[in-house]
């Protein structure tokens, strides 16, 4: 014969709904024991403060006897300066400045001048005439003969000093810099080089080809019409460096 167990009889069958009941009771209690705030009371003491009236004193008044302050200094006496009027023993004349204003009422001089009386001041003309076209160019020192002989020797002349006195720019040659560079000057009615200028592809180079032609020499000045007169030239100074 089989036993039946009776399902109301089961204890653990709610076990899990008692755990969970019980684990949020517990949770509650330690929630509200942690929030819990306790105060310390302490007894408030109330005294009453009587006054009495106050004592009156007489306070003596006191006299200090300060020293009187000492007297000022004694200011300087400022004597006043004495002018004595002198009358005027000599009469001084009162110069009259006339007014270079002309007027209606004035008259103006009818005076006639010759041309005898006009002194005429000749102006010398600094003149320019061309180096190709002059009638006698500059002579360069050294050379002679006819105009066509002078200008070629002229010509020589100036290539050999160019060769003479020329020097490369050492800092240009570093830089690697070369080129053509063309100088004009003027040679005056007193055969001076003057107004040299000069135009190339760096400062360098200029300043070296404006060194060289401000050595040129001075020459016989050429001229025009037998009367000296400026003329301008110019020359091309190439500089390269040699490849090794």
């Amino acid at each position: 014969m089989e036993l039946k167990k009776n399902p109301k009889a089961n204890v653990g069958r709610n076990s899990n709904l008692y755990f969970a009941v019980g684990l949020n009771v517990m949770l509650l209690l330690t929630y509200l024991g942690l929030e819990h705030k306790t105060y310390n009371k302490e007894g408030t003491k109330i005294d009453i403060l009587m006054v009495d009236d106050f004592i009156e004193e007489d306070i003596p008044i006191t006299t200090i006897d300060m020293p009187p302050p000492p007297p000022p200094p004694a200011q300087k006496q400022i004597v006043a300066e004495v002018i004595k009027i002198v009358e005027d023993v000599e009469d001084v004349e009162e110069t009259l400045i006339e007014s270079t204003e002309v007027g209606q009422d004035d008259i103006i001089d009818d005076r006639e001048i010759g041309v005898e009386d006009v002194v005429v001041e000749e102006v010398e003309e600094d003149l320019e005439v061309p180096f190709a076209v002059i009638e006698k160019v500059p002579q360069f020192p050294g050379c002679t003969g006819s105009n066509d002989e002078l200008r070629a020797c002229f010509e020589r002349k100036i290539q050999e000093h160019l060769k003479k006195h020329f020097r490369y720019p050492s800092a240009a040659a570093e830089l690697d810099i070369q080129g053509k560079v063309f100088v004009f000057f003027l040679i005056d009615k007193h055969g001076k080089v003057t107004k040299v200028q000069s135009r190339g592809p760096d400062k360098l180079l200029e300043t070296e080809a404006e060194r060289i032609v401000n050595l040129l020499p001075t020459m016989v000045p050429g001229k025009q019409r037998d009367k000296s007169v400026s003329v301008p030239y110019s020359i091309p100074i190439n500089f390269q460096l040699r490849q090794n």
